[in-house]
Order: C-alpha cells, then structure tokens, then sequence
C-alpha cells in the first residue's frame, strides 16, 4: 500500500505533529490523489478536539479542502484521467440509494462517510486532507477548472459550496437583499457568492475592522452588530440572511430584519444551543433553515461558477511546520481569509 506524510493530532488536547499514514491503492472505480493543498477549517479543529460531541480515534489526520492532480486511476474509472486538477471536500462516500443521494444531496444522507474520522467502505478509518496524498471513489471527486488556483480553489470544497448551496436555494440574485453575517472563512465567501449572484449585498459584523475588505469584495453595505442603533434601522430590510457565525446571537434580533416570507439559514453551529420567540416568526411569515454544504453535483456546479466569476477564496498559503500556530489563530479569528496547507512541505 502507498504511504502519504501527513499531520496527525495525537490527542483532543495535543498539538499536530508529523507522521505517515497508509493509503490504499486504487480499486477499480477509484482515482489516487496527489494532494497539493489543504484548507484548515474551523471545523477541523472543532471535531479534532472532540467540541462537537465527537470521540475522535487518535492519533486523527483532518482536513476536507482537498485540491490536487490525480496520480494514478482504476481500470473502470471514466470521470477523472491522471493528470486532472480535482477536488476533495467533506465526505467521499454515501450509501448512493437513499432519496438524498438520487437526488443529488449526498451530504444528506445517513450514510454518508466524512473525509475524515469515519468508517470507509473497506472498513478502515477515513483520514483528511493534512496529508500528501489521498484515494476516492471517482463519483466524489470533482473538477477543478483550468483557471482556479488549487491554492483559492481548496477552501470552496467546503467553505464556497457551504455558502453557495443556500445562496442558490432561497434565491439570491438580483432584486434581492441578502446580508451575511460574519466576515470570516465563510462570511467572505458569502459576499463574493451574493455579489455574483446579482443580489444586493449587506454585511453583519460585530466590529468595523473588516469594513474595506467587504467593500473588496462586492459588499454594497456593512454594519457593525455592536451598533445596536443599526437592528432599529434594517428592520424588515433582507430577504434572506446567512449566518456564517458560531456565535449564541440574539435570533429574535436577527429575525427581525427580516421581510416578509424572509429566511434566516443557520450556517455556523454555535456549540450550545440557540432560542427564540415564535412571533419573531409568524409577524411577517419569517423561516429559520439549516444547511450543510452542498452535494456532488451542486459541488461542480459552485467550482464552475466561481470559475466564470474569476474568483475563488482569499488565502494564506502556510508551509506544514506553521499549523500549530494557524490553528491558533483561527481560534482567534486572526486569519483572511482561509489558511491553506501547502502539502509538499509535509
């Protein structure tokens, strides 16, 4: 079997450290990987550190922002060719029949195997993107168009289709007002993705800080969520807001800035649980949604866009002896906009 280097955390408590890891050889329908950049996702660390509920076997190697070129293919594979710029991102397998997986919501469905810190098909633990090299089932491997950076491009495996999918689902474009808040890994995603999109772009933060980068980044507005003069103002503004925060915010304060028939999508997952009052709903029709990044098809589909678009993420390109201390920094929102592992320094 090959062997990749990687980056292990050996304990909920530790810090990463280098290591080696096996890798199998790809089966028929399988394409092997050669892993040039890994995004760090907070979630990565949230779940490396058990913060989730989750009881990590350790040591675990993380990371679901996969971008690299394919090394070797099985003798069936018919999507991908060596040589193919492709992406990884949060799991790389499902069980392909339940109504979730026909319908192109892979991410949905109760068999859905994680990229990492889970049980894959050949009953061996799933291990991330903090490595050289990694092997897939071809049908959850995507395209990287020609003209994004693998470096931008690693982050929108999990951070661009997290916004994209419910940018698209609740019909952002023009004619609509859409605020994100949060101006971080997804928040700026969030912009980028609105403003393409056509829609009118309002950016909710706790501080001003971030204000020209917004701006950057095709934000029409952006106000400070400390300023609580600003909620009296948008009152009834948005059609859709995307919280991209993990933050316990005041939902019934968000609710209303709220339209009628508005919708507020809970993106960050706060560790604790969130309340509000049921009028915050039923004065102007307003709906609290979930979403949990995008599928397969819809993957391909946010590449290809931010492709067109001519953008992908805003990163910081960090050599492996350097992801301690990004983890660090990510903790303290001390980061724009992703950091992104570069995997030949393993």
């Amino acid at each position: 079997m090959p062997t990749a280097h990687a980056y292990a955390l050996p304990s909920a408590d530790g810090e990463l450290v280098p290591t080696t890891i096996e890798r199998r050889e790809p089966g028929p329908n399988e394409v092997f990987i050669a892993i040039r950049f890994a995004g760090i996702c907070h979630s990565d660390i949230h779940i490396a550190r058990g913060e989730w509920g989750s009881s990590p076997a350790y040591p675990i190697v993380v990371g679901h922002e996969i971008a690299g070129v394919v090394e070797a293919v099985g003798t069936e594979v018919t999507k991908h060719a060596v040589g193919d710029r492709v992406g990884v991102g949060c799991f790389v397998d499902s069980c392909r029949e339940c109504p979730a997986c026909l319908d192109g919501g892979e991410q949905f469905c109760k068999g859905n195997i994680p990229t990492y810190n889970s049980i894959g098909r050949d009953g061996l633990p799933t291990a991330g993107g903090y490595s050289t090299h990694i092997t897939v089932d071809e049908n959850y491997v995507v395209r990287i168009p020609d003209s994004l950076g693998l470096d931008v491009a690693a982050p929108l495996l999990c951070a661009g289709i997290t916004l994209y999918s419910p940018l698209t689902m609740w019909g952002a474009g023009p004619g609509k007002q859409v605020a994100i808040i949060g101006m971080g890994g997804l928040g700026h995603m969030g912009v980028k993705i609105a403003h393409a999109l056509g829609a009118e772009v309002s950016v909710v933060s706790q501080s001003l800080k971030k204000q020209d980068d917004a701006f950057r980044l095709g934000a029409d507005h952006y106000y400070a969520s400390s300023d609580t003069s600003a909620f009296e103002d948008l009152k009834g503004r948005f059609d859709l807001i995307v919280n991209t925060v993990s933050a316990d915010l005041d939902l019934d304060a968000y609710l209303g800035l709220l339209a009628l028939d508005g919708t507020l999508v809970l993106a960050g997952l706060p560790e604790k649980p969130m309340t509000f009052h049921p009028l915050s709903l039923h004065r102007v029709r307003r709906r609290i949604a979930g979403t949990k990044n995008g599928g397969i098809r819809q993957t391909q589909e946010m590449l290809d866009f931010c492709a067109k678009h001519g953008f992908g993420a805003e990163v910081e390109v960090i050599p492996a002896e350097k992801v301690n201390e990004a983890w660090g920094r990510v903790i303290a929102s001390d980061v724009r906009y992703r950091f992104v592992i570069d995997t030949s320094t393993l």
